[in-house]
């Protein structure tokens, strides 16, 4: 059977983007580092699934719809009437780099347990993707840890985005112990700049690239914002310069870049040789640029599905 897909494990958020430096207004619009992706593969063109847990009320009957509308396919979330969407509020800095400033969630233990996982999707998609935002509870941790051992026995790759928050976690060691723990069990693996020299405890990147060997990862990313991205394979560093554009807001920038990773991956294959890897993140780095044009993670609907269209007359 022709394996085709990405399942998406994670959590849906409300994000509150701030509309402008005052910091003072806010537009509703969802949110969640796996709902980004899940976006972006699903515009794409790749079939996307999204697990999560979801309430009953206004705000996730809101993000039900929006999914839907991004083509997302969320038959195997789980509704519960007690569950309530968790908030989170953007602020934007004066160079348009985005930070979190306070994360809500009324019901922290409404998380999606490891027996609602439906085996069966595993064996149908091709890639499992999920990040660090299910790792800081301890059901949400066992339900991914079910969640792996279902795509490993499926022969799916394993994809793993860091997307650190770290008031999500106890402290800073108990973060680094549990995310550096769950590493090895992925093919592909994305870090930002930040959460490479965190994680390593380190203070540069090539320190920390040479503690990061030990997790013997087989294709490893990291972004630099503006200074585009570069990979490690099979001992090799690949380096491809950013794309420079007015950026507005950052959100989500990480996210896009991970999903045309993810798409490179399902429908080439994973690279053999550098001048592929380059392809790879020259195209993501376009995604990521592109995103950062309009306010929010999930407005540049027009750029994503364009730039597809330009990088698959050149072969990608």
């Amino acid at each position: 059977m022709d394996k085709k897909g990405v399942i998406s494990l994670g959590e849906a958020f409300v994000d509150f983007i701030s509309t402008d430096q005052t910091n003072t207004k806010y537009q509703q619009l969802l949110g969640g580092a796996t709902v980004n992706l899940a976006a972006g593969t699903s515009r794409l063109g790749i079939p996307t699934y999204y697990l999560c847990k979801l309430g009953t009320d206004e705000i996730s009957h809101f993000v039900e719809q929006e999914l839907k509308k991004e083509r997302i396919n969320t038959e195997f979330c789980v509704r519960t009437p007690s569950k309530k969407i968790c908030g989170v509020y953007v602020h934007i800095y004066e160079s348009s780099e985005r930070y979190f400033y306070s994360y809500i969630n009324e019901t922290p233990d409404e998380v999606l347990i490891e027996n609602q996982l439906k085996k069966e999707l595993f064996e149908l998609a091709k890639i499992f993707y999920f990040g660090s935002g299910t790792l800081f509870h301890e059901i949400a941790k066992k339900t991914t840890e079910t969640g792996l051992k279902y795509a490993k026995e499926s022969e799916m790759l394993v994809a793993f985005d860091a997307n650190l928050r770290l008031k999500r976690w106890e402290s800073e060691n108990h973060c680094r112990q549990i995310v550096c723990s769950i590493i090895k069990n992925a093919d592909i693996v994305k870090f930002a700049e930040d959460e490479l020299l965190f994680l390593t405890e380190t203070k540069s990147i090539e320190a920390g690239l040479e503690k990061a060997y030990q997790w013997k990862i087989p294709y490893l990313f990291v972004t630099m914002g503006g200074n585009g991205a570069f990979a490690v394979y099979n001992g090799t560093r690949v380096d491809v310069p950013g794309v420079q554009v007015n950026a507005i807001d950052t959100t989500g920038a990480g996210d896009a870049f991970m999903a045309a990773i993810l798409y490179c991956f399902h429908e080439k294959g994973k690279p053999a040789e550098p001048s592929q890897l380059t392809e790879y993140i020259h195209f993501a780095n376009h995604a990521g640029a592109a995103v950062t044009t309009e306010f929010g993670s999930l407005t540049a609907n027009f750029d994503m599905r364009e730039l597809k269209k330009q990088f698959q007359k050149n072969g990608l």
